[in-house]
């Protein structure tokens, strides 16, 4: 394998850090980082601070000295002056540096160091010095500055006769500073260590309580339902404690759904298995019966093989709906046409019933739907409503839309649903009145596909009822689908 190959493959298999070591790194170097940047930062003004001090004093000195040369005549007779020379050199000697003084030929007449007397000095600033300019300059890179002072004349004030050309060091500030961030540096240490400490520390109280949450997590994933997740050591854990109460509230909701639903399935698909075989049974057992008996046992057992064939069938709609994937086949469709047809069937039911079955709508709609799953959805709605309703009642079906979206509401004068049963009516298998669902063919799970046709839809349902005096049923479906 190649080398970033290699690198690709322990990248992906490589442990992620926990946590908690993130945190303490982080509280290590928000403490660390300032407080090396403060000591870069003192240090460096400690040292500049030093070299412009003695820059003051050594020109102090050289301006002092200036005049004393230009008062006592020094260039005139240097070794008559032996005295002033011996002040330069014990300046020269308490500043670590040198002193020389240049006379009008660029000669320079004395050296404390001894080694350029009578030599000639024609650098830039001692010729500008001549011309009145009074200059100092430090090369940190080479831990030294130089101040070049002009010497008047002896009443004449204008006239310069030479040049006091001073030198120092600054290794002795250079030192002091590398032993100042040394101390630093040795400070820093020890501080970092109990930074170190304290942020380990302060990692671990803080993560404790996510800790205590994970733990309890895994626990829940575990299958252990009732574990108590409420964490409310911080405003965060509490929160998130919260919203994972009410998803796991949902969860146990959904998983007793799950269950009752596994168990009404079971119950539905053998109901009508056991009437066949009471049926059969009870024909078996009979020896020579009437025709007109087996063909009444033969009727009913016909009647329980189309309920579970329609319960089968109800079962595989909502199958295919739940299906993360479930395909519509989106048509514009005129909805008014639409409703026409929903109406026209099921209005040989209605008058059976002697309901009145009355369609309104206010204005032609054109909509972006699936025709197919659209006509079932409503056909539930409006089916439902004749057969839940009163001998000489009415149902009302009402189409309308605006700019986005078309409405239709299902109205009856039928029995109406209870308050408490209202959020309910939507599940599979949940009927209000078991007795009378089965006697008038539900399967218990019309108004599931319904709701589920609507939400594929991008849209949404919702009911009015009141017990004994009907319901009042409203799906809205965008114009345009969303897919």
């Amino acid at each position: 394998m190649t080398g970033s190959v290699l690198w690709k493959e322990w990248n992906k298999r490589k442990p992620a850090l926990p946590f908690q070591v993130l945190l303490a790194v982080l509280f290590f170097l928000v403490g660390v980082l300032p407080l090396s940047i403060q000591g870069q930062i003192l240090a460096d003004s400690y040292s500049q601070k030093r070299v412009e001090s003695k820059m003051r004093e050594m020109q102090a000195q050289c301006l002092m000295m200036s005049n004393k040369l230009s008062v006592n005549g020094y260039l005139a007779n240097v070794t008559k002056n032996a005295g002033i020379s011996g002040e330069m050199q014990i300046i020269a000697d308490i500043y670590g540096g040198r002193m020389c003084v240049v006379d009008r030929t660029f000669r320079i007449v004395y050296d404390t160091f001894g080694i350029a007397t009578g030599k000639i000095n024609t650098a830039e600033q001692v010729i500008r010095c001549f011309q009145g300019e009074t200059s100092s300059r430090y090369f940190k890179e080479d831990h030294y500055f130089y101040i070049v002072t002009p010497i008047y004349k002896e009443k004449a004030e204008q006239q310069i006769e030479g040049v006091l050309l001073a030198t120092s060091s600054t290794e002795d500030i250079l030192t002091d500073w590398e032993d100042f961030q040394e101390k630093a540096y040795l400070l820093q240490l020890f501080l970092g260590s109990v930074l170190l400490i304290v942020a380990a520390v302060s990692a671990h109280f803080l993560v404790e309580p996510f800790k205590r949450l994970a733990r309890t997590l895994n626990l829940v994933a575990e299958g252990k339902l009732d574990e108590d997740i409420q964490v409310d050591t911080y405003r965060e854990t509490r929160a998130i404690s919260e919203e994972l109460s009410t998803t796991l509230t949902k969860l146990k909701q959904l998983d007793q759904a799950r269950q009752e639903f596994v168990s009404n399935v079971s119950h539905e698909l053998k109901t009508p298995i056991t009437s066949i075989r009471v049926l059969a049974d009870s024909l078996n057992s009979m020896g020579e019966a009437p025709v007109e008996l087996y063909q009444e046992f033969m009727a009913d057992i016909s009647d329980e093989i189309d309920r579970e064939s329609k319960i089968i069938d109800d079962l595989l709609s909502l199958v295919r709906m739940d299906k993360a994937v479930a395909e519509l086949n989106i048509e514009k469709k005129n909805i008014n046409e639409l409703m026409e047809m929903i109406m026209k069937r099921i209005r040989p039911i209605a008058q059976k019933r002697n309901v009145d079955l009355i369609f309104e709508s206010n204005r032609e709609v054109e909509a972006e739907i699936d025709e197919v799953k659209l006509s079932l959805a409503i056909n539930n709605l409006v089916e439902n409503a004749v057969k839940y309703n009163l001998d000489g009642g009415w149902v009302r079906v009402i189409l309308d839309s605006n700019h986005k979206f078309f409405f239709v509401k299902v109205a009856d004068s039928g029995i109406g649903i209870p308050d408490e049963y209202q959020s309910r009516i939507f599940e599979r298998f949940y009927r209000v009145d078991k007795a009378r669902s089965r006697e008038s063919g539900g399967t218990g799970l019309g108004l599931a596909i319904t709701k589920s046709v609507v939400q594929m839809h991008q849209g949404a349902i919702k009911v009015q009822s009141k017990e004994g005096e009907g319901s009042t049923f409203t799906i809205r479906i965008p114009l345009k689908y969303i897919p």
